[in-house]
């Protein structure tokens, strides 16, 4: 069969979707068990609905069932196609597909063939599997999430993408970083961003320090990263906005502070009295003059876990889930915005300054919106008449 003939088969078998599939497995088996078919990967729709088109399981060409869990596995389950064995009775149940050993040696298979399927179109037409990456990545992360074994068969094609779009395997980034990006512990960090644009300013500021920052914007990544953090021996993610730019990769050196203890006191006070301190921790830290005067942070491990939350993490992730969002407000020391504002015997114009600080760090962070952002449009509108 061509290529053609293929797609159209699909197109038979799923007439409401318009889309041709990224490619497809033919399966045919005789030995330890009896399996022909063939299976599709299909684009993936940002709302994934398994249940709108299911792989079908026959019998020697009779309709047996189109609930395949247990033949296939359940990262699987976004595939779609067909599966014919003699080796699965008509009879069927659940219980009996999640029990028999046939069925089980089928399923390993199927996970076989489709990582052996991955590794070949990566090997053989590179810039094919470059294209349908994107479309790839979220069925190879949940497989890779759910089996150590699918893990190990995909670990050396897996990709990370950077916001540059470059694509790298584990171990071509590792090179890539190392040298900038390890930290005083000796671990290497791997910056990673959701949104190029709402976080343009965090990765801008990063880049010009030297460092590359990747893009983690698919739905599991908050997941995934974990996971990596787990496999890959002495690496960190660490999201670009969850620390101020000299936080995120820790030095030894240290950068002094332009203001007293009781300087620095007084303006941490000032931008308390203006900010709800159930949502924002103030901070003062002596970061560099060129640094921004106010920064906007989340910490890493609390955002991770409410994100892990919204797609079903339990445990720890289900408890901060129910926590509500808090942030760091960082106010730089070092900045001559701030040395000013002290100086200032006008307490309006402190907080005048203060206030555009603090919404510019918002807008930043894409925390500022609504009404909000509307007064800070029209303040700033004032202070440019």
């Amino acid at each position: 069969m061509q290529k053609e003939d293929y797609n159209n088969f699909y197109r038979e078998l799923y007439p409401m979707n318009f889309d041709e599939p990224l490619f497809h497995i033919h399966l045919n088996v005789d030995y330890p068990f009896n399996l022909t078919g063939v299976l599709y990967f299909p684009k993936l729709k940002k709302h994934i609905d398994p249940s709108l088109e299911k792989i079908q399981l026959y019998c020697n060409q009779v309709f047996v069932t189109d609930s395949v869990e247990g033949v296939v596995p359940q990262y699987m389950m976004l595939l779609r196609g067909v599966l014919d064995s003699p080796d699965i009775p008509l009879n069927v149940s659940r219980s009996y597909l999640q029990s028999d050993q046939n069925v089980k040696k089928i399923s390993s298979h199927i996970s076989k063939k489709v990582a052996d399927k991955l590794e070949e179109i990566s090997k053989n037409d590179h810039d094919d599997f470059l294209k349908k990456w994107d479309d790839l990545k979220v069925f190879i992360e949940y497989g890779m999430l759910s089996d150590d074994k699918f893990y190990d068969r995909i670990k050396d094609i897996y990709l990370l993408k950077n916001t540059e779009g470059e694509f790298f395997t584990f171990e071509d980034y590792k090179k890539k970083v190392e040298t900038l990006q390890t930290d005083k512990n000796k671990t290497i960090i791997y910056l990673y961003a959701k949104n190029t644009e709402d976080q343009y300013a965090y990765i801008q500021a990063a880049k010009d320090k030297g460092y590359d920052v990747l893009l983690m914007d698919g739905i599991l990544d908050s997941h995934f990263v974990n996971l990596l953090e787990q496999k890959l021996q002495g690496v960190r993610f660490v999201r670009i906005d969850s620390d101020v730019i000299s936080k995120l990769i820790e030095k030894d050196e240290t950068i002094p502070s332009k203001l007293s203890e009781d300087e620095a006191k007084q303006i941490k006070e000032l931008v308390e009295s203006m900010v709800d301190q159930q949502k924002f921790t103030i901070q003062t830290e002596s970061l560099e003059e060129t640094s921004q005067p106010i920064t906007i942070t989340q910490n890493e491990f609390m955002r991770r876990m409410k994100e892990m939350s919204e797609i079903g993490g339990g445990g720890m992730a289900g408890f901060y889930g129910e926590m509500p969002e808090s942030y760091n407000l960082v106010i730089n020391t070092n900045h001559p915005i701030i040395w000013n504002v002290l100086q200032s015997n006008d307490k309006e114009h402190q907080k005048v300054v203060i206030s555009q600080l603090k919404d510019l760090a918002l807008l930043s962070q894409g925390l500022l919106k609504g009404s909000a952002l509307d007064e800070f449009i029209k303040r700033s509108t004032k202070v440019i008449q």
